[in-house]
């Protein structure tokens, strides 16, 4: 009997393709990703550096090949960082960074304390009143308050209006929800984004007292990089083809954090779509393509589409061999289905797609979305490369924010993507 299960086990070995994604491991890679020692894998204690290393022993766990000497591909960026003190007050009511507040990513530093100052929302309609009132009044020791929605809007404003508002120790902008960003500049004065539900009860116009401090450090010329490795396709006559090259892309850097306990851990953004290469790593290693698979995990996404940026202008290989570049980014969720950017431009691939979903009822639906520079493919198809970016709808609303964590990150439709994508990859 034992020999006989060993004869089945072989024979299904061979004959039937292998699919080497495995969940326990996939989750286990998001919840390395997100984990407290690669703070958020952002530019404050080198997370991000912490990330970098991960990703490339697992590259050489699985036997990738480098592009010369190393699977970094080194760049430098400017970055404004929060590295140490950061609290907010109110009428002696402690806030927590990152649940209640957060920062602006333009903040200078700062500390002091002041009343509040309500900005009058009728400056924005140009009324005089208003304006006058705004004025006459002395703004150096309050902290102007204003709501999330009209906060850009003071850019707009006359000169003498903006220069009459930041004459203030500090703003606050109200907001619904907290989504933090990343900037290479100051330019503002300590600015925090506090969230309308977590204020104090009494907060308005009988607060008495605002107490603020904040630690901002711009780093300039910070060295951060790509972690790329390859596969080798099985020999095939199509790897003699100029276009032998397909390769896969996802960010892994995040947003880092704000203060020394408080950090984002970006598990759907985009801890999911690392994990999600390095299951199709695994899946190729012992399925190996009729082309050369490049497994491109790039830094500073966050940070303006920074390293996907650099690539294309010093690329490794051609990018005229490129076949096809698929970018995923978001791909925790998937109960609503999933978008596809470049689908306009791309139709011929685009219907292999809504096909193969067809086929293998995968998604309830597969959007079609035009071009984007909404991630990294972005600079790729600016080259003239093939490319599709997909990310995952519905499911979990956590995004640049502190809700946005490994245990809570469904994965509901990660077996489906992964079925989908190598059924593509074998049709083209």
């Amino acid at each position: 009997m034992r020999k006989l299960f060993l004869f089945i086990s072989f024979f299904l070995s061979v004959i039937l393709p292998c699919s080497a994604q495995d969940m326990q491991r996939a989750k286990q890679t998001i919840a390395d990703l997100c984990s407290p020692k690669m703070y958020g894998r952002g530019y404050t204690n080198k997370g991000e550096k912490v990330a970098a290393d991960y990703i490339a022993q697992r590259l050489a766990d699985a036997g990738a090949k480098k592009f010369g000497d190393s699977y970094l591909q080194s760049f430098p960026l400017t970055i404004n960082t929060f590295l140490h003190q950061i609290g907010l007050e109110i009428d002696g009511q402690k806030l927590t960074v990152g649940a209640d507040f957060i920062v602006s990513p333009i903040s200078s530093s700062g500390s002091g304390s002041g009343k509040p100052y309500f900005l009058d929302t009728l400056i924005f309609a140009e009324n005089r009143s208003a304006i006058a009132q705004l004025l006459a009044t002395d703004l150096s020791d309050k902290i102007l308050i204003v709501n999330g929605k009209d906060y850009p809007k003071i850019a707009d404003l006359p000169t003498e209006l903006v220069r009459k508002i930041y004459e203030a120790k500090a703003f606050i902008s109200l907001e619904t929800k907290l989504t933090m960003s990343l900037a290479n500049v100051q330019l503002s004065k300590p600015t925090f984004s506090v969230l309308k539900s977590r204020l104090p009860k009494n907060f308005g116009t009988n607060t008495r007292k605002i107490k603020f401090s904040l630690e901002a450090k711009l780093i300039e010329n910070y060295t951060t990089q790509n972690v790329i490795g390859y596969l080798e396709g099985k020999p095939s006559p199509t790897l003699s083809k100029t276009d032998s090259f397909v390769v896969l892309t996802a960010h892994y850097d995040h947003l880092g954090g704000l203060g020394k306990n408080s950090y984002f851990a970006g598990a759907n953004d985009n801890a999911s779509g690392v994990a999600f290469l390095l299951e199709l790593l695994e899946h190729y290693k012992q399925n190996p393509p009729n082309y050369n698979l490049v497994f491109m995990f790039f830094g500073a996404e966050e940070a303006g589409l920074l390293g996907s940026k650099f690539y294309v202008n010093s690329p490794l290989f051609p990018l005229s061999q490129i076949k096809f570049l698929l970018n995923l980014d978001l791909v925790g969720t998937g109960i609503e289905g999933i978008t596809v950017v470049n689908a306009t431009i791309f139709p011929k691939e685009f219907d292999l797609i809504t096909q193969l979903n067809k086929e293998g009822n995968y998604f309830t639906q597969v959007k079609k979305r035009g071009k984007a520079a909404n991630s990294d493919h972005y600079f790729f198809t600016e080259k003239g490369v093939k490319s599709f970016f997909i990310y995952a709808m519905g499911g979990i609303q956590a995004y640049h924010d502190v809700d946005d964590k490994a245990e809570t990150l469904p994965l509901s439709h990660y077996q489906s993507l992964f079925q989908l994508i190598t059924k593509f990859f074998d049709k083209i």
